[in-house]
């Protein structure tokens, strides 16, 4: 999409918080009734490695994983959201493309994610980027990706 930029680990909490809060009710079971919003940003500023999309100054779209496994060489997903009035631009597929591309510089073997089962568009989204489904804990799946 024309005017969208991209960018690594250059969102400040703030500005995390404020598009979180604004994809809250995208997510199944929407985010602020499974977390705290303010403290999440804060821990994905802190600790996750984050890959935005930009119009403007607004944060559209936004990916946040972690590389704490180095011995195993697995990474996990925690976020992926775009802003509705931004859904169906190419935005996560970009998000996700730069997110393999940094996996696989930081020698990842692996990316795992959890996702609601009843999320069947993100299912269907991760589905095509060749995650496959290995574990079900009560309404969550586990997907992974071999890098």
């Amino acid at each position: 999409m024309p005017g969208i930029r991209y960018t690594i680990k250059t969102a400040t909490e703030d500005e995390i918080f404020l598009h979180l809060v604004e994809c809250s009710d995208s997510f199944i079971p929407p985010l602020a009734k499974r977390v705290d919003i303010k403290e999440y940003a804060k821990k994905l500023t802190a600790k996750a490695q984050t890959f935005e999309a930009w119009a403007d100054e607004l944060l559209v779209g936004f990916l946040a994983v972690y590389f704490d496994d180095n011995t195993k060489g697995i990474a996990f997903i925690t976020n992926v959201s775009v802003l509705n009035r931004f859904v169906g631009c190419g935005i996560a597929s970009n998000l996700l493309n730069m997110c393999f591309e940094h996996a696989k510089n930081k020698q990842s073997r692996e990316i795992t994610l959890e996702v609601n089962e009843q999320n069947r568009a993100a299912i269907c989204f991760y589905k095509k980027f060749s995650f496959s489904i290995y574990e079900t804990n009560g309404d969550t799946l586990s997907m992974k990706k071999k890098i």
